[in-house]
């Protein structure tokens, strides 16, 4: 079996996401708020791996998919393992990592906002950890930038002004 990493994925659109984060911290709760909240805007959405994610590199992009045991599945806490709809590979855009609250920059600098793996290059995302809802709404205004946006007329209505709109809005 190829190597792992433990996060888990989803694709939103054409664009997937690599969930990380230590146990405990959400990742399973927020890929499945992501493909939720992307399929009742009418966008396709599915879970790629949860857990773990076999990554590697093809052609200058980052390919991630589930281990085949795994393929399938995801956790749910309170529920256990259940079956899936899931896609089997994603190309992945950005990278979500899930830190305590307290440890987000206001601010990120550059070196924070990108991440080299398997020597690509991807955009990164911080966002916190057990706040399901915030960190969603990091995720698409992350997303929103590198062209992989809500389809027209679902912005949603509890992220406002979230949608950078390349300066800043200073009401």
């Amino acid at each position: 079996m190829a190597p792992t990493v433990h996060a888990g994925c989803v694709v939103l659109g054409e664009a997937g996401v690599l969930v990380r984060g230590p146990s405990g911290s959400g990742k399973s709760a927020l890929a499945a708020a992501l493909v939720a909240r992307w399929r009742a805007a009418g966008a396709f959405a599915a879970i790629v791996a949860d857990d773990r994610v076999v990554l590697e590199a093809a052609g200058g992009r980052l390919i991630a998919r589930a281990p085949a045991p795994l393929a399938g599945l995801m956790e749910i806490a309170g529920r256990g393992i259940v079956t899936v709809a899931a896609a089997e590979a994603a190309v992945v855009r950005l990278v979500l990592d899930l830190v305590p609250a307290v440890e987000l920059a206001r601010m990120p600098e550059a070196d924070q906002v990108s991440i080299h793996l398997q020597g690509v290059s991807v955009a990164r995302q911080p966002v916190p950890a057990q706040a399901i809802e915030r960190a969603a709404a990091l995720a698409e205004a992350a997303l929103a930038p590198l062209g992989h946006l809500l389809p027209t007329g679902h912005v949603r209505g509890d992220s406002p002004g979230l949608l950078p709109t390349g300066k800043a809005d200073r009401r």
